[in-house]
């Protein structure tokens, strides 16, 4: 596990973006109906943007709350773009992504709590 928390670190950036351009893909693909998957639509945005907050804050780069807060008004926009590409726009979608944010922040504390890295390594600030 620690390893697997330290590739994180290392590539943190490619991480967000690719989940960062996963979940635009996603969410602004034009569908004919909404695909039928298990569990909640808010779970699947929960989940989505906890993933894509938790390399940032696991990393803690200098400027990580910016990151945050961007990603919070990225949703916002991507909320407010779905009905002209075939997509239903929920504000409660906006809500459950806040949350999944704030779980990625508070995951990546508890991971960085339990698997500290050597000093000098990956822990320093970008």
């Amino acid at each position: 596990m620690h390893i697997l928390i330290s590739r994180i670190r290392q590539y943190w950036l490619f991480l967000t973006i690719l989940c960062l351009f996963g979940i635009t893909l996603l969410s602004l693909w034009p569908l004919e109906q909404l695909p039928e998957v298990p569990g909640s639509d808010k779970t699947h945005h929960l989940i989505a943007y906890a993933a894509l907050m938790f390399p940032a804050a696991l990393r803690r780069p200098k400027h990580w709350p910016y990151y945050a807060a961007f990603f919070l008004l990225y949703s916002g926009a991507i909320e407010w773009i779905q009905p002209w590409v075939n997509r239903y726009s929920e504000w409660l979608d906006l809500l459950a992504n806040g949350l999944g944010l704030l779980s990625g922040i508070i995951l990546a504390s508890v991971a960085n709590r339990f698997f500290q890295t050597i000093p000098g390594s990956l822990r320093r600030s970008s």
